[in-house]
């Protein structure tokens, strides 16, 4: 349980840190846009969803059902 707890907030850290500053999208691991998704400020929108979309043909079948899984999170 601990460590359940002790990952939940290093990843509330982890994304709090990344929404913060501007983002280098590209930069970032395939898993990581995916479990930000939804939670990227509107005015950097155009370029998340650009560098994850041109990332669709080289995901993983794992990838691509987390991927539209959570695009009901994409506005």
């Amino acid at each position: 349980m601990m460590i359940k707890t002790g990952l939940v907030l290093f990843f509330i850290l982890l994304l709090s840190s990344s929404l913060s500053a501007k983002e280098n999208f590209s930069e970032m691991s395939t898993q990581e846009l995916i479990a930000i998704m939804g939670y990227v400020k509107s005015a950097e929108v155009a370029q998340f969803s650009q560098e994850l979309k041109s990332r669709i043909p080289s995901m993983s079948s794992g990838e691509k059902a987390k991927y539209e899984k959570n695009l009901h999170k994409q506005k």
